[in-house]
């Protein structure tokens, strides 16, 4: 897939010491700071073409933050992103990540959904103490630091008495690392969660 840089952003990146990406922005970019990357060409896209593509049009140890929501369920090689955002990623460069937890009940009613999420599925690319379950690390040569995966509930419109409902249990799952272990567990399918929420520092 071409990439079309709307604005010559990727010509000014080499003097800019704070690039801020968001990937599979969509019409409505959530950081106006952030430089938006969809495949598809809308309002709030700067550089259309397929992010990973981009991604590797990127110097190396160049981007400061890298927000996504709702983008990486979609792609089909997660792990290459996660080499790539280690490569283009600055020391201490922060990674945001939301996606919809596997339990989600409209998850796979979506058929372009492609890669489940859950609590550990970060786990599997960076050292991580967060939980007593212990996962593999496939890719030890990438140097992330997992700081925190939330559980986010919530209710579509117009159930609203069902979100308030959820938010209860946000917060008591959300109480500590055991309880959100407790949930995805033994509650998950009762207690269907939404997103799932990860932040990540580069080491």
């Amino acid at each position: 897939m071409k990439i079309v840089d709307k604005h010559g952003l990727l010509a000014d990146l080499a003097g800019n010491d704070n690039i801020v990406l968001e990937l599979g922005c969509g019409s409505r970019k959530r950081h106006s700071e952030a430089i938006g990357i969809d495949a598809r060409d809308l309002p709030g896209v700067d550089i259309v073409g397929d992010a990973l593509s981009v991604l590797r049009e990127l110097p190396a140890e160049s981007v400061s933050t890298v927000h996504s929501y709702h983008f990486f369920e979609h792609v089909n090689d997660f792990a290459a992103y996660m080499v790539e955002m280690n490569r283009v990623m600055k020391k201490s460069g922060q990674l945001h990540i939301t996606t919809p937890h596997f339990s989600n009940p409209y998850y796979y009613s979506d058929c372009t959904h492609r890669t489940p999420f859950g609590l550990y599925s970060l786990s599997y690319f960076c050292d991580s103490n967060l939980f007593r379950r212990r996962v593999p690390v496939y890719h030890p040569g990438l140097r992330f630091d997992l700081v925190s995966v939330d559980l986010i509930f919530k209710a579509s419109p117009p159930f609203y008495l069902r979100w308030g409902v959820k938010k209860v249990f946000q917060f008591l799952f959300n109480s500590s690392s055991y309880m959100k272990e407790l949930y995805e567990e033994s509650f998950c399918y009762l207690i269907p969660c939404y997103e799932v929420r990860y932040e990540l520092v580069k080491l």
